[in-house]
Parts: C-alpha cells; structure tokens; sequence
C-alpha cells in the first residue's frame, strides 16, 4: 500500500492537528513517508453494505479492497435490509473478527444499543475485539431504526427518549470500558455488570447523525462523528453543528453513497434499484418496521431522486472531485460505499483511478 496505516497517541507527533486527535487519546491515523519524513494522509475506507450481500462475498471484497488501497473498513448492524430486493442481513459482529483477522485494516461499525442490544453486551463485544485487535476497532453509536428493533415486541420510544436512552448506553458502555462495576436504573436497567476481559485502550466511542441538531448533541459527549452524504447545504450544516458544539477538536468521518458504472444511465439505474429507499425522509424511515413498508414508502420516487443522497457517475475524476472536497470540509476518512450491485469492480476501479489522485 501506497500508505502504511500507524498507531498514534496522543502527542506523539507535532504534525498532528487538535482534530485529528479523539478524547480517547488514540486514534488511527494514516501516515505516509515523504523526502522530509512523515505527513499525514486522508483515511479512504470502504464501507461492506451486509443488507446488501452476503457475507463471504463481503469478506472477499475487503479483502480485495486491502490490496487495491483502502485504508479501512465499516459496515452497520442490522437485523433486516432496507428492502427486499436487498435481500441480506448477515450478523454483523461474526463477520468483524473474520474481517479483522484477514485483513490489516482498522474496522467499525454503526450500531444502536438500548432496545436490541443491551449496552453491556456491546461493550463486551467491542471490548473483545479491542482486545484480539488492539487500536483496529472502533465503534459508532446511533439511536437506532425500528426496521432493526421491533423484533424485541417493546415500544419504539420517541426520537428523544431514543436519544436519552442512547446518552445512558454510551456511558454505560464507557464505564464498563473503564473497568467500573456498573449499576444503574434509568432507560437502561443494568445490575452490578463488571467487564473483566478489556482492552488496554478503549474503542474509539464515534457519535453517529444525519440532522445539525443530533450532530450538535453527539458533539458534546462522543469522540467523533460519522454522517452521511446529503445536499451540499445541508451537509455543510452537519460540520457546523458538531464543530461549534463541542466537536472543533474531534474527527469527522463521511460515509459516502455512491454509484459507478460504465455509463450514467447504468449507475444511476443500479442505484435506484438497491438505494432508492434512501430518498425516504430519515423521519420516516426511523418509523418503518418491515422492508416491505420502506419500499412502499419510496414507491413514488424517481431515479433523478437519487440526486444528494448518491453521488452517480460513470466519470472517475467526478467522484475524485466530489471526494476531494469532503476532505475539504475537514473529514478526517471518507467510508465508500458503492451502492450498485458491482463490489468488486468498483474496489478494482477506485483503487487504480481515485484513490491515488486523492493521498
């Protein structure tokens, strides 16, 4: 690899910027030797879509994206797929130690603790992870999708009891992470949980939000963010909301939609067949408990939808554009996700036309 992934604490080189540190005091930073010694490079990473495809397949397309150039990987946990002609939903914590253990790269994943999953069983998986895999693992906290949640038969709480309820989680999580024994009575019963098998250094605990108002809220008490791609506009208002809350010091990851393919026409209809559900306001979908019902929600969008939501382009140099202008806005690495059905082309392409033009 053109660039080779390092471990950096906190103060360990004057080349590193406030935010490009985590309140953790570790992170995973990517530098790169040149004439005058090290410089600091973007992390491009990969995101593994399991609504999507199976499992195997996805292992085999890091893998693939570890050789071509990625830096990272991410993926999120969910129960079922957006919608049906996804078709997927592989357990995503079996497939992190399988990632981890075949590849070099650094991994995370989006995920929400509280109705499903019980806080202290995440931080015992993340902790286990940190422990075979130390400074690899890093994990984003969200307050979660009732396509995910509803299986547990409990009520789906509103967006700020969901809220409260995530805030709890996270410092649950911390505490056990710390080596607490944790007691506690609020959205979350927890009675006297001690973690006894953890890391030397905590995962990296990153706040995950699409509004300016949740951005705002995860700024105060997460390490980092991760946010999606939107309109310009209002993406732009994400980065403000976490920097002026608290997040000027904190890294910014972007998980960026995208659709490449020989021509336009075909990537944008590749698109809209597996990622046309994206066009669905976020609260709306947060309310929808079945795939089915999230594709009936995006029954009356249009392909020429997409626009915002994906970046479409069958032109390498656009997405290099696009890209490069997020790196731009300050994120620290950018998570590729390739929405279309062609994984292993598109790893094959970026990493010989995109990914250099961007380190």
């Amino acid at each position: 690899m053109a660039a080779h992934l390092r471990l950096r604490r906190r103060g360990a080189c004057d080349c590193q910027r406030p935010a490009q540190r985590r309140a953790a005091g570790i992170r995973v930073s990517l530098v790169r030797p040149t004439g005058g010694g090290l410089t600091l490079a973007p992390l491009i990473g990969i995101h593994a879509s399991h609504e999507q495809f199976r499992p195997d397949r996805l292992l085999r397309v890091v893998q693939a994206a570890e050789a071509a150039g990625f830096d990272a990987g991410m993926c999120s946990d969910h129960w079922a797929p957006w919608s049906e002609e996804q078709g997927e939903s592989g357990f995503a914590w079996s497939w992190l130690g399988a990632a981890l253990a075949t590849t070099s790269m650094p991994f995370g994943v989006v995920n929400a603790p509280g109705q499903r999953y019980h806080p202290a069983i995440i931080a015992q998986a993340a902790a286990t992870l940190g422990v075979m895999f130390p400074d690899r693992f890093w994990i984003a906290v969200g307050s979660g999708q009732l396509l995910n949640e509803h299986i547990t038969g409990e009520r789906w709480p509103s967006k700020p009891e969901r809220n409260e309820r995530l805030h709890e989680s996270a410092d649950i999580m911390r505490r056990l992470w710390a080596g607490e024994t944790v007691s506690s009575s609020g959205h979350v019963r927890v009675s006297e949980a001690h973690l006894w098998t953890r890391p030397e250094r905590p995962p990296m605990l990153v706040g995950a939000a699409v509004t300016p108002e949740t951005a705002g809220w995860v700024a105060e008490w997460a390490d980092a963010l991760i946010t999606v791609v939107q309109p310009d506009a209002q993406l732009d208002a994400v980065v403000a909301a976490f920097r002026s809350n608290g997040g000027a010091d904190k890294p910014m990851y972007l998980q960026v939609h995208l659709a490449y393919a020989p021509t336009d026409d075909e990537a944008r209809s590749a698109a809209f067949a597996q990622w046309g559900q994206n066009c669905v306001d976020n609260s709306v979908m947060t309310s929808l408990a079945h795939p089915a019902q999230v594709t009936a929600a995006a029954a009356h969008t249009t392909p020429d939808a997409l626009d915002g939501a994906v970046r479409i382009s069958s032109d390498p140099a656009r997405h290099v554009e696009w890209l490069a202008r997020d790196l731009e806005r300050g994120f620290d690495g950018l998570y590729l996700h390739e929405v279309g059905p062609e994984q292993e082309r598109f790893v094959e392409v970026f990493g010989r036309e995109v990914l250099p033009r961007l380190k």
